[in-house]
């Protein structure tokens, strides 16, 4: 069980338009990006298909004992199809277009947005894993979907820049946030592709993507790039590069390498090029973009310039415009053994194919090689036919290794449960 707020939250209020661009803003004062030229050597990796046959069986350790926790789920009113033993139930409603998420201090659960300019904090105050109310904390933000936490701060990811709350849990009560510190500006402020995941990765390092400004076009500078910075944000590098648009990444547990989700070109086809599973163990990666896409589909317009064979080609690849975004290393003690070390990705689904794909959360299954070796449903149910119950877009690993899923077309966060027969 997570602690309870008590104390600490008192009587909670609505903390309703924070302004999100005060006029005196304290600023890191950031070192001014780094851009290096790389040397595009691809990783030796051996070729996938879309869908591979599995080689091997994935073996983990043994799962930890699974905590007790509360089972009486609230139902949703759509169907979910997930593998026998799993159950879903609404964790929390009317949070309009909840994106990102991240998990803060006593069970907060902090959630971007994309088009609502808000950010939320969600409670769940008698820690039964289910929340009881959510607080708008800031509103009238340039687009913030990403958002992190750590050490006592909120970080969250506005198009153009990087913004930090200190001791967010001391003013989840109040009226308005204090001025946030402006870590880094240095962002691009095109809004096409310019919402970012934020993420520490276990450097320390704060990690956010930038997407291309386009469907497909010549990129430079910080776009179509992962870039990372200081906690402090100084230090702003790029990190992987030729990425269309990412807007999900994780690192595996044993190694701490980076993988990544990226969303394909459209007007190519209904059935390319896939979307993306990426892996960048080293600085200086180049995955392709807008030469490449998915390892072997030069584009049209400016694959004549390069070969495909130039750049790192996916790990997997993924549904044709499934709109793969939140991924996640399943790390938590309640699922089976054989889920430790997966990948779980959250597929928004296709807003430019003819027949819709996606709607649903996948499963990526691993060797112990780390090569992927299937790519299966998890849990599907927000598409029936015709009919678009939801979208998903994060996922997040709850203490009791529970799965938070995030919605932002119902507003809502789902949590996906395991109980053995």
């Amino acid at each position: 069980m997570w602690k309870t707020l008590g104390g600490l939250l008192g009587v909670l209020f609505l903390v309703a338009g924070c302004a999100a661009q005060p006029a005196d803003l304290p600023d890191a004062s950031p070192t001014p990006p780094v851009v290096p030229t790389f040397t595009e050597t691809p990783v030796p990796v051996a070729t996938h298909t879309a869908n591979p046959e599995p080689t091997a069986a994935p073996t983990a350790p043994p799962a930890a004992a699974m905590p007790t926790a509360p089972a009486d789920l609230e139902p949703l009113p759509f169907a979910v199809q997930l593998p026998s033993g799993f159950r879903i139930g609404m964790y929390a409603s009317g949070l309009p277009n909840a994106r990102s998420m991240a998990l803060g201090p006593d069970g907060v659960i902090f959630v971007g947005t994309r088009s609502e300019g808000k950010v939320y904090a969600v409670l769940d105050q008698n820690g039964d894993y289910k929340a009881e109310q959510v607080i708008t904390l800031a509103s009238g933000m340039n687009t913030p979907n990403g958002v992190a936490y750590r050490d006592g701060a909120l970080y969250v990811a506005e198009i153009n820049r990087i913004l930090r709350y200190d001791n967010i849990a001391a003013h989840l009560a109040e009226a308005d946030l204090p001025a946030p510190v402006v870590l880094n500006d240095a962002y691009p402020s095109d809004a096409h592709h310019g919402w970012k995941v934020l993420r520490f990765g276990p450097d320390g390092k704060l990690y956010a993507p930038v997407g291309a400004p386009c469907n497909v076009c010549e990129i430079s500078g910080l776009y179509g790039t992962i870039t990372r910075m200081n906690a402090d944000g100084s230090g702003l590098e790029v990190y992987a590069s030729g990425i269309r648009n990412s807007v999900g990444f994780d690192w595996q547990p044993q190694s701490n390498e980076l993988w990544f989700t990226d969303n394909g070109v459209d007007n190519l086809g209904d059935d390319q090029p896939p979307d993306e599973l990426n892996r960048a163990p080293a600085l200086g990666m180049n995955f392709g973009f807008p030469y490449c896409h998915g390892g072997t589909v030069p584009d049209p317009e400016f694959g004549g310039q390069r070969s495909c064979i130039e750049f790192t080609p996916p790990v997997q690849k993924l549904g044709p415009h499934v709109a793969a975004l939140g991924m996640r290393f399943y790390t938590g003690v309640m699922f089976p053994p054989e889920y430790q070390n997966q990948i779980l990705i959250a597929e928004h689904g296709s807003s430019s194919r003819s027949t819709p794909l996606g709607y649903r959360i996948m499963l990526v299954r691993l060797d112990d090689a780390n090569n992927a070796i299937s790519y299966e449903p998890f849990a599907e149910g927000w598409l029936d036919g015709a009919q678009v119950h939801g979208r998903p877009v994060d996922l997040l690993i709850l203490p009791d290794g529970s799965l938070l899923v995030s919605d932002d077309d119902a507003g809502a966060i789902y949590r996906i449960i395991y109980e053995p027969a």
